[in-house]
Order: structure tokens, then sequence, then C-alpha cells
């Protein structure tokens, strides 16, 4: 099935690793992380010695939390609170340890042809950021490309449920068919919207095959390829 641009009244799009790489961003933010708890909380910096070890107490958190896999930030936040008790610090750290993590995190590094390709589409569309993860666009400094921006967070579930799927049609004022939808997650982004009734794009950066039955409208390589499609 390929892309009917004729049919495209709304842009949504995803976030982390869509408009800038997430990993490097999470990286930094734990290193802060980690400063931070030398300084205020010593004993946890000492039995979570390093930026793996939080990383995987966080990953513990979504066993632990299943009831918060759609929420990023209490995820995180649980999992700094567990770490400051396992290491008998004092639990009450865990909001401002991850307010210094937070504030890290939003200090992304957008792909080059990220401005450009955001100034592109909101000339033309209504453009509605959806996202799984706790990024926010106006810190990041990006809001004023958007008319709304959904989070799993906010809203209460996650892609690929089609119901944020629909909530972004909502926001941009247009039926979930002229939506299309943008995104690197094959499964989350791409075959949500298919499900939503929504075209989407695929933002294949590194070249993986196209892992799911059903295919995108289409793939594209980078966000100036998307703006050519359209274009």
């Amino acid at each position: 099935m390929a892309l009917d641009v004729g049919r495209v009244r709304a842009i949504s799009i995803d976030l982390d690793d869509t408009l800038w790489p997430i990993w490097p961003t999470i990286a930094k933010a734990e290193q802060v992380l980690l400063h931070w708890l030398t300084l205020h909380a010593p004993a946890t910096a000492r039995l979570f010695a390093n930026t793996e070890a939080l990383r995987a107490i966080r990953n513990q958190m979504v066993a632990l939390r299943p009831d918060l896999v759609h929420d990023l930030s209490a995820l995180r936040l649980e999992s700094i609170r567990l770490a400051l008790q396992q290491a008998g610090d004092e639990p009450a750290l865990a909001e401002p340890a991850f307010d210094v993590f937070f504030d890290q995190r939003q200090r992304v590094e957008l792909f080059d042809d990220a401005h450009d390709t955001l100034a592109f589409l909101s000339a033309r569309y209504p453009v509605v950021a959806v996202s799984n993860g706790n990024a926010d666009v106006h810190r990041v400094g990006i809001g004023h490309y958007f008319k709304a921006s959904i989070s799993a967070k906010d809203f209460g579930v996650p892609k690929p449920d089609v119901r944020i799927f629909h909530a972004a049609a909502q926001a941009a004022q247009v039926q979930p068919h002229e939506v299309l939808h943008v995104g690197d997650d094959a499964t989350a982004d791409a075959q949500g919207a298919l499900a939503a009734g929504m075209q989407a794009v695929w933002l294949n950066t590194a070249g993986h095959d196209w892992p799911n039955p059903e295919r995108p409208h289409a793939t594209v390589a980078s966000l100036t390829h998307l703006c050519r499609l359209l274009g």
C-alpha cells in the first residue's frame, strides 16, 4: 500500500529516537543523577556505583510495578526511591534526585534535520507529538511546532494502543484516516498507527528489516527524506 499524500491533513510524530537519539540523553542524565547521589546520598552512590546499576534497578521496577509501564517518570522515581531504601539512605531524597535526572533528560540533542523537518511539517499541517517517553516539547525548545503533545504518562496508555493515536487525531481536529504518523518503532509507532486507521511512515535510520506482517505506507531513512516524500 502506497502513501496517499493527498489524504494527509495532520501529522502525528514520535519524539525519542525520531527527533533525537534517546540513549545518549538517558546516559548523561544517569551520570548527573549519580553525581547528585554521591553528594547527597553517598551510601546509595556506593551501592549503585555506575549508571549500569542505576539502569538495572530502573528496569527491575518495570517488573515490580507493571501498573506504571505507561509512566516512565514514575518508574524512574520509584527506582530511585528503591535504591535509596536498599542503601539505607532517606527515601524522601527520591524527589529531588529525580528532579535533577529529569532536568537533564530534557537536554536532548536533536538530529541535524529535526528543526527543518518540524518547520516544514508545521507550516503545512497541524502536528501532534505522541510519545511513550517523558520528554516535554516545551522544555526541549520545540513546543512552538506542535498543536498538541500527548504522552502515555498523561493519557494513561502507551503506544501501540489505538486510543492514544485516536486522541492525537482528535487533538488535530481530523479523522484518524487523515493523519500520517511518523516514528522509529516498527510496532509501537507504525503498527499502532495502522491499527488506528492512520497512514504510517516508519523512520528506519539503521536499515533494519521490517519485522511485522502488515507494512507501513512508506519507509524513510531520514527526516529529510520524509519532507521530500510530502513535498
